[in-house]
């Protein structure tokens, strides 16, 4: 052991410790001379394991996308026809529904009772229906295939809008606690969407918190630069707004938290879940050019963390979706719709509102009648995705053959025809399926109004 040379009072070292300290310097620059290419080796091997682990998790979320990439080309295949037979279901229980009541309030006592049973079990047919049609909704947009209508938003205002529904929906046995930037800069997505995120994950802590807890939900503004994606992070380079769900659940291990994003994947006892929430939740996000992730520890809770770029355009106020109502004045619809039991329950709903109906099984015959018909068309329903012609051709060619009609499209998987991106082209009215007939009429009576100017009434064309 080297002794440590002690300054005297006047300045000098103590007498025979000179060649010990000289020895000791000597070690110590020996020692300094052998640390010092060292040290860039050591930070150049944290900096390789770090450059490693962020390739690994790349990967990971790579593989991931392209399983659900595949899935989703299932799901927008079966979606079409699936939703036709949803939209058939729903409105035909409605139709029916509607004359059980009839007969129960105008019948005896003893038909009475069995009526009222069979209204209740057309009831039970809708729920299921309209259960399946949500599953079917789900699909589309976790497989990243829906049809988007994104504006530009403050996502503080998406939450607070939200944030009552919240609250009935994880219960009074969870507290919910939000903190707000209050500042935060606009992004462009879906409001609906976004809604739908917030809810879904609300549901997953609700479920992880069965005894109670806190949900918490902050938002700021964050900058995201080279270091951070070297990181791991997948948000984009500048400025995002960061979104954090957390609540104080029994959390999960790491191997879970690997699979929670993947459809159909669920922890919930007795398949309790349909496990797509937490799938949609990704797959909105990734369509929002957004990016999420999890930080979660068993039985210390769950951190959801979301980012979503920063947009340049002004944000524009979220109104509040009320009914529209509107009276029909006798308008001529066309409705162009290749699966023929969907086709008769559409014309019902028009006929039975008040509209002058034709119908078509096809593009082809569109054009053909409406060539011909001596009257106005006034409305378009066409289908998007159909054979031979598709929705969008025949409305082109329509507007030759009648410039002055209105139209609308219908379609259960309609964004590989009417979407650019994956976003609503400007201008184009949509009516997703399966749809009910409230909901179609106030859609049809958007689309009408204000462009609507009179027409003439040609005395025996067909209705």
């Amino acid at each position: 052991m080297v002794d440590v040379v002690k300054p005297t009072g006047n300045g000098q070292a103590a007498p025979g410790r000179t060649e010990d300290t000289a020895e000791a310097g000597t070690d110590a620059e020996r020692h300094a001379d052998r640390e010092a290419p060292e040290r860039p080796e050591v930070a150049d091997d944290v900096s390789r394991r770090k450059a490693r682990e962020a390739l690994e998790r790349r990967e990971q979320l790579q593989a991931q996308a392209q399983r659900l990439e595949s899935l989703g080309q299932l799901a927008g295949g079966v979606a079409h026809d699936f939703n036709n037979l949803l939209a058939v279901i729903l409105n035909y229980v409605s139709f029916v529904s509607e004359e059980v009541a009839a007969a129960t309030a105008a019948a005896g006592p003893e038909p009475a009772a069995h009526l009222k049973a069979a209204g209740a079990d057309l009831a039970q047919i809708k729920k299921a229906a309209e259960r399946a049609a949500g599953l079917t909704h789900q699909l589309l947009v976790f497989a990243r295939r829906d049809v988007i209508r994104p504006q530009v938003l403050d996502l503080d205002n998406v939450i607070t809008t939200v944030e009552e529904m919240l609250r009935r929906t994880i219960g009074e046995h969870v507290e919910l606690v939000t903190s707000l930037a209050g500042n935060l800069w606009p992004i462009l997505a879906d409001p609906g969407q976004l809604e739908q995120v917030l809810v879904n994950l609300a549901v997953n802590a609700r479920d992880a918190m069965p005894a109670g807890g806190t949900l918490t939900i902050d938002t700021c503004n964050i900058t995201v630069d080279a270091d951070t994606i070297a990181g791991g992070s997948m948000a984009r380079k500048g400025r995002n707004v960061r979104l954090r769900v957390s609540d104080t659940g029994t959390g999960m291990s790491a191997e879970v938290a690997q699979h929670v994003f993947e459809p159909f994947f669920t922890t919930k006892p007795g398949r309790g879940g349909t496990g797509l929430g937490l799938a949609t939740v990704y797959g909105i996000l990734t369509q929002a050019d957004g990016s999420i992730r999890i930080y979660s520890e068993p039985g210390a809770g769950t951190t959801f963390t979301i980012t979503l770029p920063v947009t340049a355009e002004a944000v524009i106020p979220i109104t509040e979706s009320v009914p529209y109502q509107r009276a029909p004045k006798g308008e001529t619809v066309l409705i162009v719709e290749d699966e023929e039991a969907l086709r008769e329950v559409t014309r019902r709903i028009f006929a039975r509102n008040g509209y002058r109906v034709i119908t078509a099984a096809n593009g082809l015959d569109a054009l053909r009648i409406a060539g011909g018909y001596p009257g106005e068309i006034h409305l378009l329903v066409t289908d998007v995705v159909m054979p031979r012609m598709l929705g969008k051709e025949v409305a082109e060619k329509m507007r030759l053959i009648k410039p002055e009609i209105e139209v609308m499209f219908m379609s259960g998987y309609a964004r590989p025809v009417l979407a650019s991106q994956g976003r609503l082209d400007p201008g184009v009215a949509l009516m997703e399926k399966p749809f009910s007939e409230a909901d179609l009429m106030a859609t049809v009576g958007q689309v009408l109004n204000g462009h609507f100017q009179g027409f003439t009434t040609i005395p025996g064309t067909p209705a």
